[in-house]
């Protein structure tokens, strides 16, 4: 009998808390039946959104805690109040002991981040961890890290990121050997930062067995898909996931406004419904949802605050893929378990300067 994947829940993450975390988790165990769920929170909340999915209520465990995280807490203080006692920490110390294979929480980024961080510490070689999501693209899938974890970093960091997008890439697409690019303002070798054109350098150097670097990549690049993996720096990162997120509901609102103007433009829709719902289907933000914090010693999942269950849905099946097919195995594997990999990055990076 296979092992079962058992993901740890911060049922009071999110706007609403357990009303969209229970049923999401509902929706992700019909697709995934052998996931087992600890949920950490208000139990009467819980118990009583579990009584409506009796398949999720035979799969979970709750465990009760007073103490949640708040949306507009700062990392500081969700630190000082919620450390040991949240249902955000409890979820990601689950993780640290064993008791689960990954932690899933729609709760403040911020705190998440910081939490994950303190304890479950960052991997050998990785200073600052980063947020990696998948980005529907023309030819299908990218994944798009830093996008947002933390502001600013030189071409060591950069590196890391493309070593540990890569590692997520292969376990998501069963890519041997994934295409990298760093987002750049431009493709030319001479253009953008100093340590975004140091990064390229040094990956054309280290010529790594396990990824493909194929140069710079300019903002619409990521939705043409022109590489598998693209790289950024979190404050860049997350702006284009903004900008790109806003310009999806723009489009959505446009199309509506103009599909219903007259009754012929509403027959027009009608004749092609079929087109339209794939064309929605494939702008839908909830099946983007769920971002992996990557550089740690652990699996933590970030999804988004103000989701439905369905998207929701989505976040607790990225935790069932990042640990089903044992994405943190394949980051050490990357990394060359020591740091070696990023040791030759960092040598290489000496020698360029």
């Amino acid at each position: 009998m296979p092992q079962k994947v058992r993901i740890a829940l911060d049922a009071m993450g999110g706007d609403v808390g357990a009303s969209v975390v229970v049923p999401g988790a509902a929706i992700s165990l019909t697709r995934h039946p052998d996931t087992e769920f600890l949920l950490f929170g208000d139990s009467k909340l819980i118990e009583a959104e579990l009584a409506r999915h009796p398949a999720l209520k035979a799969a979970s465990r709750v465990i009760h805690t007073d103490v949640a995280v708040g949306m507009d807490d700062k990392p500081s203080q969700a630190l000082r109040r919620g450390r040991k006692t949240s249902s955000m920490w409890l979820a990601i110390d689950a993780v640290k002991h064993g008791e689960a294979d990954v932690a899933v929480s729609a709760g403040n980024t911020g705190a998440l981040m910081a939490m994950a961080r303190f304890n479950l510490r960052t991997l050998p070689g990785i200073d600052r961890p980063a947020i990696a999501a998948v980005w529907p693209t023309l030819r299908g899938d990218s994944v798009v890290l830093d996008l947002g974890a933390s502001i600013g970093g030189d071409a060591h960091h950069l590196v890391a990121l493309a070593l540990m997008g890569s590692a997520m890439a292969s376990v998501l697409f069963n890519i041997e050997r994934p295409t990298v690019g760093l987002l750049n303002i431009g493709v030319e070798e001479m253009k953008g930062h100093e340590e975004i054109r140091e990064a390229a350098e040094l990956l054309r150097a280290m010529n790594l067995p396990q990824l493909n670097y194929v140069g710079f990549v300019e903002g619409d690049g990521i939705g043409k898909g022109l590489a598998d993996v693209i790289v950024t720096e979190g404050f860049s990162g997350n702006i284009a996931l903004k900008a790109a997120e806003g310009t999806a509901r723009q489009m959505s609102e446009l199309l509506r406004n103009a599909m219903s103007r007259t009754w012929l433009s509403r027959l027009g829709y009608l004749l092609a419904r079929g087109a339209f719902q794939v064309l929605r289907n494939k702008m839908d933000p909830n099946k983007s949802n769920g971002g992996v914090l990557l550089g740690l010693k652990g699996l933590v999942v970030k999804s988004h605050g103000g989701i439905s269950a369905e998207g929701f849905a989505y976040a607790v099946d990225v935790g069932y893929e990042m640990a089903h097919y044992d994405l943190l195995t394949k980051i050490n594997q990357m990394l060359n378990r020591d740091g070696s990999a990023l040791a030759s990055a960092q040598t290489a990076q000496e020698a360029v300067s």
